[in-house]
């Protein structure tokens, strides 16, 4: 399951995008300021935020500048939604890191079109990423002891290891569901006991794990 930051003083639209969001298979944590949201994404990093621009404390622009700072923070997508609407005011966002730019008043439906299609880009750059490890990877084990560098043996069940194996080549929780014929919600289920067996906190260090650990794909993992 997908996770969006929401950050925005509106409480009133806290609620309803939590409502409309979740409904779509999301998971979705709000605060209400761009300290908090920078609290939170450390605490537990999401993979898209949404961030409104005027608000107490820290704007959206510096909290959006401060994000892109961080090495966490420099890749994962992010969706101004404002009633900021000049031109010097969306150009402002874009050019500080933004990836898109909302208006308010706006439609959920485009948000929901919004933030589908840059989960989808980070997939797909996260996709890009695995393929050049792997490539790095094999490049550097080919001049050691084949022995020597294969990996600890995954303490995951059959099942948890075709989930983790998708995992790490991008897919999400639906994609991982067609892909093996089971639901999501049994994906998530199998999720969450990789992340506890090997004591990671989320996708992203999964990944890394899996890398580090020198985990590569199997050409027919589906």
């Amino acid at each position: 399951m997908k996770k969006i930051l929401v950050v925005d003083d509106d409480t009133i639209l806290q609620m309803a995008l939590v409502r409309y969001l979740e409904k779509r298979g999301y998971a979705v944590q709000t605060v209400s300021s761009g300290v908090e949201g920078l609290v939170a994404f450390e605490q537990s990093p999401p993979d898209l935020v949404v961030s409104d621009v005027m608000m107490p404390d820290l704007d959206g622009f510096e909290f959006c500048r401060q994000l892109r700072a961080t090495r966490i923070g420099q890749l994962v997508p992010f969706i101004f939604l404002s009633s900021r609407g000049d031109l010097e005011d969306r150009i402002q966002g874009h050019s500080i890191g933004a990836d898109d730019y909302l208006i308010k008043p706006f439609e959920p439906k485009e948000l929901l079109a919004k933030i589908e299609a840059q989960l989808e880009r980070s997939r797909r750059i996260h996709q890009e990423i695995v393929r050049l490890l792997q490539q790095t990877g094999g490049a550097g084990l080919s001049a050691t002891n084949d022995v020597a560098s294969k990996p600890s043996p995954l303490p995951l069940t059959p099942a948890e290891e075709k989930v983790f194996w998708e995992v790490i080549q991008g897919y999400t929780n639906k994609q991982i569901g067609d892909r093996l014929f089971i639901s999501p919600r049994t994906v998530q289920t199998h999720l969450s006991n990789i992340l506890n067996k090997l004591q990671l906190e989320n996708r992203s260090q999964l990944v890394r794990f899996a890398f580090e650990q020198g985990h590569k794909p199997p050409v027919d993992a589906t």
